[in-house]
């Protein structure tokens, strides 16, 4: 699989008049390079789960998202590269025209498929209707996030631990399902901080990634927290301040941000780098989970 993949992803270091002011050291690790259809995250959590597809010999992955998720774009994309066949179940009714996300996955070969939200809502429920519906797939849970999931993000930590030579005091992600920074908290074994971004209102990350630690049995650490602050709305939210920082991102560092996760992550920590959050000094390392079409 890796001979079309770029890795390790690059690990690019930010250089700004703002950045020296504050005394701190920050890197951009640009998963969003490692295939134009598979990047970031996204192939961290399918690698192992394709593994696992693989050695119980089921025909393709079965997996659910809104209309616009990232994970039903790569998963469909990741079918067509290495031969697999892929379902997605997509939240809510059918809107024609499709969306370029959907029109892509069916381009693809996914199968599309439209399941009500309340019932969405009920994972355990759609994800045991599905399962006896399609027994020759795997079922993935939305986003990707399992347990397979884990080994594959855990390698984005022991990535940036060759490029740099050492760990940095910090390392930033945005937080949907959590799993992603669940692999990095165990790729770390408690030597860097790890500051997860939500973009979606609540604060039930805490508990979400400590139940999936649990069920992978990794000693959790305790070395990250969740930020709920910056979520902008919520899910798939944007104001014109975020638009903003983006555009200005863009301009300043050369490197492109969406409004989704990505945007709001970098806005978050540019925030708290305003606030004095991180002692002067510091080396933060902030991961570009993709998104970027």
């Amino acid at each position: 699989m890796k001979n079309i993949l770029n890795l390790p992803s690059p690990l690019v270091a930010l250089q700004s008049h703002f950045l020296n002011k504050k005394a701190v050291n920050v890197w951009i690790k640009r998963e969003d390079l490692i295939h134009p259809q598979l990047s970031g995250n996204k192939w961290r959590k399918l690698e192992f789960n394709l593994k696992e597809m693989r050695r119980q010999g089921k025909r393709g992955i079965l997996t659910f998202g809104g209309a616009y998720s990232n994970h039903i774009y790569a998963t469909a994309a990741a079918g067509r590269l290495f031969d697999f066949s892929t379902i997605g179940i997509i939240r809510g009714e059918a809107i024609l025209p499709l969306n370029p996300t959907l029109s892509f996955a069916r381009e693809a070969g996914m199968q599309l498929e439209y399941l009500d939200r309340t019932t969405y809502r009920d994972k355990a429920k759609a994800h045991k209707i599905y399962q006896a519906r399609y027994p020759n797939y795997c079922i993935l849970p939305e986003g990707g996030t399992n347990t397979h999931a884990i080994p594959g993000s855990a390698r984005t930590a022991a990535e940036i631990r060759e490029q740099l030579s050492r760990l940095p005091d910090f390392i930033c992600l945005a937080c949907g399902t959590g799993g992603t920074l669940a692999g990095i908290v165990a790729g770390l074994d408690g030597e860097s901080e790890v500051l997860g971004f939500s973009v979606l209102k609540g604060d039930f990350h805490q508990r979400d990634i400590q139940q999936l630690l649990l069920e992978a049995n990794i000693k959790d650490p305790k070395n990250w927290s969740v930020k709920t602050d910056y979520h902008f709305g919520g899910y798939a939210r944007r104001t014109p301040e975020l638009d903003k920082f983006i555009a200005d991102f863009k301009r300043d560092y050369g490197i492109p941000l969406e409004w989704i996760y990505t945007g709001k992550l970098m806005y978050g920590i540019f925030d708290l780098i305003e606030k004095d959050y991180f002692p002067k000094g510091s080396s933060i390392v902030v991961i570009h989970t993709g998104g970027i079409r």
